[in-house]
């Protein structure tokens, strides 16, 4: 696949606000979508990288990721720009949603049904998401087994993410120089 970042700070944050602006229940799913397969800034491989590092920082995926890109394209201008661009509206929503749901949740049963079914709505975005990610690594049997050890582990095993992550990045490390993803 061809890629090509955008060529401009507007472009940039035009992109990051259009990803931000129809994230309701998630921001990867719009974020992959967006990225890869409309715009075609990166490649399959390398948002699943870039999403899998940035994992390990503190703070949303999709944000750090938009600081990521923004700085590789445009240096700390673009990371500014991206950041900026994907918050800039669900910030003003956020606010202008809490104050309605704040006057009226309380009394009103259907409005807690409708948060509930975006919530669940949420679930399955994030799920559908999770497996195009996964098909950048599906011919990596190294990968697949790390994605299933932090599931068993985390998932299942409750394991704090504490211990995990330093752990599973100790694998990957490990797993990289030997060239196995």
């Amino acid at each position: 696949m061809n890629v090509a970042p955008p060529k401009t700070l507007g472009e940039l944050f035009l992109g990051f606000l259009s990803i931000g602006a129809r994230s309701f229940g998630g921001v990867m799913p719009w974020a992959h979508r967006v990225m890869v397969e409309e715009r075609r800034w990166v490649t399959e491989a390398d948002f699943a990288e870039t999403i899998g590092l940035c994992q390990f920082l503190p703070g949303p995926n999709i944000g750090n990721a938009s600081i990521v890109y923004g700085k590789r394209w445009f240096g700390l201008a673009g990371a500014l720009v991206a950041f900026l661009g994907l918050f800039a509206l669900p910030f003003v929503w956020v606010l202008a949603l809490f104050a309605l749901y704040a006057d009226f949740a309380a009394t009103n049963a259907t409005l807690r049904a409708v948060v509930t079914g975006v919530g669940a709505a949420g679930a399955g975005l994030f799920i559908g998401t999770a497996i195009k990610l996964g098909r950048a690594l599906v011919r990596r049997p190294a990968a697949l087994l790390l994605i299933t050890a932090c599931f068993l582990a985390a998932g299942i095993g409750r394991v704090s993410l504490f211990l995990v992550l330093p752990i599973s990045f100790a694998c990957a490390l490990f797993a990289a120089r030997r060239e196995w993803l």
